[in-house]
């Protein structure tokens, strides 16, 4: 079933969060097309602005999608000493690209899309994403993000996976084979962060995630942001580092530097909240 109706967007999708949606009154259906990979839809909504819809799931919206950008950037960013060199796995409508430039150690940052389509509308359609696109530091690759590692051994000093949902072909990037290839991808003191999830919806692959990447990396972490347009109103972040002494919750810019990168939601503060969770989501997650 066509999930726009009567002028409203429906994220229906029984298996990662049944038995709810969100919704979202649309003025117009701007663009829709089925790329190889996936159904696109951009529309213009009432309230959000303009919004990316992947497989009847909610991407971005203008009006939140800044918090997510940043926090899957800067989290991991400003965890390592010195994040020279970037790899961005997904992430096509240039958003994560955007944030990362923005670092003032990151002197390169590449990043492989599978789906040239995606990048193609955002440029299109979602300009003030895409426009991560157009800095000098950034090489994009179309092509898979697996095969990419796969020829890249320890290159990178931060990893990050900017995915769909655990559903249909994102479900690998979710896997600890995945972790274990990031791990080779990395230099001796690198950093991930990954899409992970909300702990009100996805607990136990939540755990099992975080599983995965314990079997590879010596510190693991999971950190939260709020985006109201995704579900439950908040998203996570599996973090990993193969530093054994790795302090995640203390960034190593400090608040003067973090506040000359013009950002809207990040900052020295809210990197070290971004780790204190519930006392029921750490126990299951460290205890």
């Amino acid at each position: 079933m066509d999930s726009l109706t009567n002028g409203w967007f429906s994220e229906l999708q029984a298996e990662l969060w049944p038995g709810q949606s969100f919704s979202l009154k649309i003025k117009e259906l701007i663009h829709k097309e089925k790329s190889k990979f996936q159904d696109i839809q951009i529309v213009e909504t009432e309230t959000y602005g303009r919004c990316l819809i992947l497989d009847g799931i909610i991407q971005c919206t203008a009006r939140d999608e800044f918090s997510y950008q940043e926090m899957i950037s800067f989290l991991p960013l400003c965890a390592h000493p010195n994040p020279k060199k970037v790899l961005i796995v997904g992430g096509g409508d240039g958003g994560v690209a955007r944030e990362v430039v923005k670092h003032p150690l990151v002197e390169e940052v590449h990043q492989v899309e599978i789906d040239d389509r995606v990048v193609e509308l955002s440029k299109k359609y979602l300009p003030a994403m895409a426009c991560g696109f157009e800095n000098k530091k950034l090489k994009l690759t179309i092509g898979d993000g697996f095969d990419y590692m796969k020829k890249h051994k320890n290159e990178f000093d931060v990893i990050i996976t900017d995915s769909s949902d655990p559903i249909g072909p994102a479900v690998s990037l979710f896997q600890e084979s995945y972790y274990e290839l990031m791990k080779h991808a990395l230099k001796d003191d690198g950093i991930v962060c990954s899409q992970g999830g909300s702990f009100w919806l996805d607990l136990d692959y939540i755990k099992k995630t975080m599983s995965g990447c314990k079997e590879h990396f010596a510190k693991v972490a999971y950190a939260v942001t709020s985006v109201p347009s995704y579900p439950c109103g908040h998203i996570g972040f599996v973090m990993g580092s193969l530093n054994k002494d790795q302090d995640f919750v203390k960034p190593k810019l400090g608040k003067s530097e973090i506040d000359a990168i013009d950002l809207k939601y990040y900052s020295s503060e809210v990197h070290s909240a971004a780790f204190a969770l519930p006392r029921w989501v750490q126990k299951n997650f460290y205890e």
